[in-house]
């Protein structure tokens, strides 16, 4: 059966202050001068109200990089400074490091400078987060580790910035193409995504003087194996499969704006539902033995409002219908921070005095990359 794994403690941290609807382009940009036509109808269907970005709205300058985000909220699972030097590993990870190499992980035992210890970073999109937490509780279950810490970050705005899109949208005009607009999935993104960590302290022992979140099982799932890549960046799609940037020239990755992150929305309004909550759940129901009202808590992580409906529906097609009164979530006023979104809402509910012991969580985390599904079950002690 191996070691019982609790998370001991969650910390969030969202850079600078909460950005409004109405402020977003005048932080990200507005890309060859001109207002997105998309945005507005983006915001109404996301439902997102406020947000935060790594960005000084004053100076328009970046003051904090991914790494620094990670150990911002690193830090904030401890009262003293020593506390750190105890863990014996750290996991992190994020969509998008600051760099191509080293991996994420080492760059945020840098900025922590906490003694030597084990250090792993995972990859992925919305879903890395939850199997760098599956890499801490398994290494605890097996006995090898006995304090690990697990942080997720994302930096979004780096590639969301109008600079960003602004030889793309020169190339256009200069083939005479009267309307330069990026392309919707690149546009569509802008107004979807945000910055923030979060990040949890694992330990064999649960805290002897306030709850602990026990970990009983997490499971992850791809479904690459039957659907073309959906959200993808660094890379352009060429007859449903990737092209990866070290195929273009430079003047190719800034033209087509290459490196930016890309979603197809068809693909994913189509598939996202059905694979990753219907096809997925249905199978790690069966594993499991559980059934919907084991929990007192669902938290799903959802890109947008738009499919808080899609998902109700697709969890009463398989028989695991769960009440909106038993949902948590924090989307609308701390935006889609992909990986980190799990930990930022697990760190607002942990700290609300709403758990009590026995409580039961279910927690859910899909991604689009090329559609992935991950569900972990936590218990209140």
């Amino acid at each position: 059966m191996g070691k019982r794994v609790f998370i001991n403690n969650i910390s969030a941290f969202l850079p600078n202050d909460k950005v409004s609807n109405a402020e977003m382009e005048d932080i990200i940009g507005k890309i060859s001068g001109k207002k997105s036509r998309a945005k507005s109808v983006i915001l109404r269907s996301n439902g997102i109200k406020s947000r935060y970005y790594a960005i000084d709205k004053i100076t328009g300058e970046f003051n904090y990089t991914n790494a620094a985000l990670a150990a911002n909220a690193v830090q904030g699972l401890f009262k003293h400074e020593d506390e750190l030097n105890n863990i014996d590993c750290l996991v992190a990870s994020t969509s998008m490091a600051d760099q191509i190499m080293p991996n994420h992980a080492v760059m945020v035992h840098g900025e922590l400078k906490n003694p030597p210890c084990e250090v792993v970073s995972t990859a992925g999109i919305c879903l890395c987060g939850l199997t760098a937490l599956k890499y801490a509780f398994l290494n605890i279950k097996a006995g090898e580790s006995h304090r690990s810490v697990v942080v997720a970050s994302e930096l979004a705005s780096s590639i969301m910035r109008s600079e960003r899109f602004e030889a793309e949208s020169e190339y256009k005009l200069a083939q005479l193409d009267q309307k330069p607009e990026i392309a919707f999935e690149k546009d569509f993104l802008r107004w979807m995504l945000s910055d923030g960590a979060g990040s949890a302290l694992l330990s064999d022992e649960p805290n002897v003087d306030k709850l602990s979140l026990e970990i009983d099982w997490i499971e992850t799932l791809s479904f690459a194996d039957q659907m073309e890549p959906c959200m993808y960046a660094g890379a352009d799609k060429v007859e449903g499969r990737l092209q990866g940037w070290m195929r273009f020239n430079d003047d190719e990755r800034s033209q087509q704006s290459i490196m930016s992150v890309k979603q197809d929305v068809k693909i994913l309004n189509e598939n996202i539902v059905s694979i990753t909550v219907e096809k997925a759940l249905s199978k790690i129901a069966a594993k499991r033995a559980i059934k919907p009202e084991d929990f007192t808590y669902f938290l799903p992580h959802y890109s947008s409002t738009y499919f808080r409906e899609k998902l109700f529906d697709g969890l009463e097609n398989i028989g695991f219908s769960i009440p909106y009164d038993k949902w948590f979530t924090n989307l609308t006023a701390k935006g889609n921070t992909g990986s980190a979104s799990i930990f930022i809402m697990l760190e607002e509910l942990f700290n609300s005095g709403r758990l009590k012991s026995g409580d039961k969580l279910l927690c859910y985390v899909p991604e689009s990359g090329r559609f992935s599904s991950g569900f972990m079950q936590l218990t209140v002690c």
